[in-house]
């Protein structure tokens, strides 16, 4: 956790009264925005797989939230078929309400289109569209009693050329596209918003269906494209997924794509 940025959201409580669910909580960017959600002042609800990785980032929220921190632990995978319905219901139960909703769970899977798996590009659909649109859906009523905002955690992928990751590119392209037409759907009631992180150090890269060497070429070839010269960190990202939150420094903020890349989309 950034003590800077956690020092400022503690001094800010931006998020104070307010409740966030956060799916893909149990590492990187999920787990950041968790922890400065908590520091600004939020309840937090914890969505992912891994209920032990969950649990860690509960106890990370507890303390950067103290003794008034309140954090709901609800395994769910985003791809299940059904349930968000029952999962945001749970998530009201235990919090009292619903004034946030950050889509950030992510599954990358990189491969030239020539051997590139369907079963793969249905889980990366699953995760950043199918998912996503159950959620939105679900939390609706909830957001729009509370003028709530939604944050999806997209990529630059889904803005850029991807040789070789054609389909991770694509599935956050539509995720791109669903936040800017159901940020005027959905207006004024409820503020729609994507960041779009650059690489960013998480466990993501331990998991992209490449063997060692194609992962080191992929990360040196980022690297070289990114003009601050290094990875970011889920802090970073974190930072400006909770700014979008805040419902009175972002009031007039809505259909935004904001890259958060050290530069690579400059």
């Amino acid at each position: 956790m950034d003590t800077v940025d956690s020092a400022a959201w503690e001094i800010s409580k931006a998020l104070a009264g307010k409740a966030v669910l956060v799916t893909g909580a149990g590492s990187g960017i999920g787990a950041a925005v968790a922890v400065q959600a908590a520091c600004a002042g939020a309840s937090v609800a914890l969505v992912g797989r891994r209920v032990e990785a969950l649990e860690e980032t509960a106890a990370l929220v507890r303390l950067a939230g103290g003794e008034r921190a309140r954090v709901a632990v609800l395994p769910w995978d985003v791809r299940a078929d059904g349930g968000a319905d029952a999962l945001v219901g749970a998530a009201i139960d235990r919090l009292g309400r619903i004034d946030g909703l950050v889509n950030n769970a992510g599954v990358a899977r990189f491969a030239p289109l020539e051997s590139a798996a369907s079963e793969d590009l249905d889980a990366m659909l699953d995760t950043h569209v199918r998912g996503p649109v159950a959620l939105i859906r679900a939390c609706l009523p909830a957001l729009r009693e509370h003028r709530g905002s939604v944050v999806n955690v997209s990529s630059v992928g889904g803005a850029l050329a991807m040789p070789g990751r054609s389909l991770y590119g694509a599935s956050k392209a539509a995720l791109n596209s669903l936040t800017r037409s159901l940020a005027r759907e959905l207006a004024p009631d409820v503020r729609v918003n994507a960041v779009l992180p650059g690489p960013v150090e998480t466990p993501m890269y331990d998991d992209l269906g490449l063997d060692g060497p194609a992962t080191t070429a992929l990360r040196a070839g980022l690297l070289a494209g990114t003009p601050m010269g290094r990875f970011g960190t889920p802090d970073e990202v974190a930072h400006w997924v909770c700014a979008l939150l805040d419902a009175e420094r972002s009031a007039w903020v809505t259909g935004v794509l904001l890259p958060v890349d050290g530069g690579r989309t400059a």
